[in-house]
């Protein structure tokens, strides 16, 4: 009988690459690079907007934009935080518009004569200042408009306001957004913020995200990963039962008889499943098997 001999040092070679069935897509490289352009555009604009409404050079930078459900960008951000929620027509999701309510309370304070210097607490707005900060997003979506163009074709309005993001429930937490990262420099003071819009409206006018591919490539490639992944193996006897007495009174040295003849094969299993049947041999100072016979699947 003719030996193959397999190592865990096989499996170790095999470089397997983990598969996020979550977040199954990403931006390519000319949606990124088309989604960069647009949000810089509109960076700067709303960069002059704000230097406009609160009386102080402010600027706006783009960070950078990704694909990410909507569980996943929610769970990055801080517990209170303002979001406003952005209404888009024949989109079921919401858009958001978030950043900080500390640093919104100091841009009020300089649109109302203040300096904007005094340190806010994160907390709700009132009413006069939620009107302020509804201006100053509504401002916003129209430089948004107006630098997106025919990337999105629908209105956009401002819907409500929330401040626990956890509650928020703008999309399914499935749903796929794009999230844009910004940095707002009002003054001498830096805040984050992000903007998100679902996958579903601007998806369709950047291009399909990933190439398309048959059913039997994309049955390949499952196998593929399937064949490379790492599984353990167990070589075992036949079961035995035994009384909980004699488990509990079991000592050192004491002999379990095995109802496993010495003459039949062991199983050889993946996660309890037979596979083969093998006998125990030896392979240079290491025990190693010999497999008799494989076990078909049914």
């Amino acid at each position: 009988m003719r030996e193959r001999v397999i190592g865990a040092r096989d499996a170790a070679d095999l470089a397997v690459e983990p598969y996020d069935f979550f977040r199954p897509a990403t931006l390519n490289r000319d949606q990124s690079r088309m989604l960069e352009l647009v949000y810089e555009t509109f960076a700067r604009q709303w960069g002059t907007q704000l230097t406009a409404k609160v009386r102080v050079v402010s600027h706006v930078t783009f960070l950078s934009s990704r694909l990410a459900s909507y569980d996943e960008y929610v769970s990055s951000l801080p517990e209170t935080s303002a979001m406003v929620l952005l209404a888009l027509d024949g989109v079921p999701a919401r858009g958001i518009l978030q950043f900080p309510t500390s640093a919104a309370l100091g841009w009020i304070s300089r649109m109302l004569g203040g300096n904007g210097r005094a340190e806010q607490k994160e907390r709700g707005f009132t009413q006069i200042e939620q009107a302020l900060v509804r201006r100053l997003a509504e401002d916003a979506i129209e430089d948004l408009r107006y630098s997106m163009g025919t990337l999105l074709p629908m209105s956009v309005s401002v819907e409500a306001f929330h401040y626990n993001p956890q509650f928020a429930q703008a999309a399914g937490t499935g749903d796929l957004m794009v999230v844009t990262g910004f940095e707002i420099e009002v003054g001498d003071r830096t805040t984050p913020a992000t903007l998100t819009l679902p996958a579903d409206a601007l998806l369709p006018q950047l291009g399909v995200v990933e190439s398309q591919q048959s059913a039997d490539e994309a049955g390949d490639k499952l196998r593929g990963h399937l064949i490379s992944a790492p599984v353990e193996l167990s070589l075992r006897f036949d079961s035995t039962p035994v009384a909980p007495s004699v488990v509990l009174g079991l000592a050192e040295g004491d002999v379990l008889r095995l109802v496993h003849p010495q003459y039949r094969p062991l199983s050889l299993t993946v996660d309890g499943e037979v596979v083969a049947k093998a006998a125990v041999g030896s392979q240079g100072n290491r025990l190693a098997c010999v497999i008799l016979d494989t076990q078909e699947a049914p």
